[in-house]
């Protein structure tokens, strides 16, 4: 069985830098602290998910070595040390645990984007924090795909019996940041529309 691991679908950085605009209300004073918020939480998201897929990269780096060395090719099995396997092991179990903090950070910015929907602030600030919301929530749905292809690594890090289902996890991720990738554009898209509203900060 070839021991290649397959890279996840590219991150979705979601970031919210945009502020509402000074001078306002007391709800748009609110919907501006809410972002702030919710921005401070995705901030760490993004740090802890470049972590996790590093820590993924230095295991396929592992792994990929381990091949060259082995003479391992396309068209045969190969083996590695116990030592070599145990570090690959090691390295995904790190992608999942910072994989599982950043998901709980990004969890955090809900709460904020939510308090938004409730404010009486212009709609299009509604709109943005709802279209931020749909992006958020496909990103932790996504990432909870990526959690659970991490987990298989650690049990089969050949893939030799659940390749399958690996495959099968890391489209389902795919699609998730795809749709919390069009999310997040569609809310810039608002925010573009509206820089009276939303300046960029």
């Amino acid at each position: 069985m070839l021991r290649i691991l397959i890279r996840p679908a590219n991150l979705v950085v979601i970031t919210l830098a945009l502020f509402l605009a000074v001078g306002c209300s007391g709800s748009r004073e609110q919907a501006d602290s809410s972002i702030a918020e919710a921005n401070a939480a995705i901030a760490e998201h993004n740090q802890l998910f470049e972590e996790a897929r590093s820590s993924y990269d230095e295991a396929k780096e592992t792994i990929e070595s381990g091949r060259e060395s082995t003479g391992e090719s396309t068209s045969s099995g190969g083996t590695t040390s116990g030592a070599d396997n145990a570090q690959e092991v090691e390295q995904v179990v790190q992608a999942r645990e910072t994989m599982q903090d950043a998901r709980e950070r990004l969890q955090d910015a809900r709460d904020p984007l939510a308090e938004v929907q409730d404010l009486d602030v212009e709609q299009e600030i509604i709109d943005y924090t709802a279209l931020l919301s749909e992006a958020v929530e496909a990103q932790i749905l996504a990432e909870e795909r990526e959690i659970a292809y991490y987990e298989i690594l650690e049990r089969d890090p050949t893939l030799s019996e659940n390749r399958e289902e690996a495959l099968s996890l890391l489209s389902e991720a795919g699609g998730g940041y795809t749709e919390a990738r069009d999310a997040y554009d569609r809310a810039q898209e608002v925010a573009d529309a509206n820089p009276e509203l939303l300046p960029a900060g």
